[in-house]
């Protein structure tokens, strides 16, 4: 039988190399920055940033798993520690009493306001300093490209952020 694998161009090799390699230091970078200014992790400030922007500041923890692409016991131990730091509250979801919300509090919003300088300049720095306007461009158009085929539900705010109808993304997009 022949071999029927695709393999990847020696073109392809190399940008998949470098997407993990991205991949794999980003979260790092950022992880080091929110831990040393703000006592947290890039998960916990993307869980707390998803909360912030829900109505109400509030959603049923379901829900932020799937924004957060966490399954539900991870984002609990994480959600234990959080609300253990007074940065959010959960409780019973009022519609239905055997699921649970979580809010947001004024600690925790508290918080992310003051992380919030530091994390866009460690994004800064590691990412957009280092690209051109036309390379904006192009990483928005190939990122929405791969999120279309890993997210096609667009479960998480990368996908269907407060942004994504704003005049630079429509720039953007166009």
């Amino acid at each position: 039988m022949a071999d029927e694998t695709h393999w990847l161009s020696p073109e392809e090799s190399a940008a998949w190399v470098r997407l993990i390699a991205v991949a794999e230091l980003l979260p790092g970078a950022l992880d080091a920055q929110l831990l040393r200014d703000a006592g947290l992790t890039h998960f916990e400030y993307v869980a707390l940033m998803a909360l912030a922007d829900a109505p109400d500041r509030t959603m049923r923890m379901t829900e932020l798993a799937s924004r957060t692409n966490a399954t539900l016991p991870r984002l609990s131990h994480v959600a234990r520690r959080l609300e253990e730091r007074g940065l959010i509250r959960r409780f019973p979801c009022p519609e239905d009493r055997r699921a649970t919300n979580a809010t947001i509090t004024e600690a925790g919003l508290e918080l992310m306001a003051d992380a919030a300088p530091g994390h866009v300049g460690t994004v800064r720095a590691n990412v957009f300093d280092a690209l051109t306007a036309e390379q904006l461009e192009q990483l928005y158009v190939i990122a929405g490209a791969v999120l279309a085929k890993l997210d096609p539900d667009e479960r998480l705010s990368a996908t269907s952020c407060q942004f994504s109808e704003g005049p630079v993304v429509r720039t953007l997009a166009s």
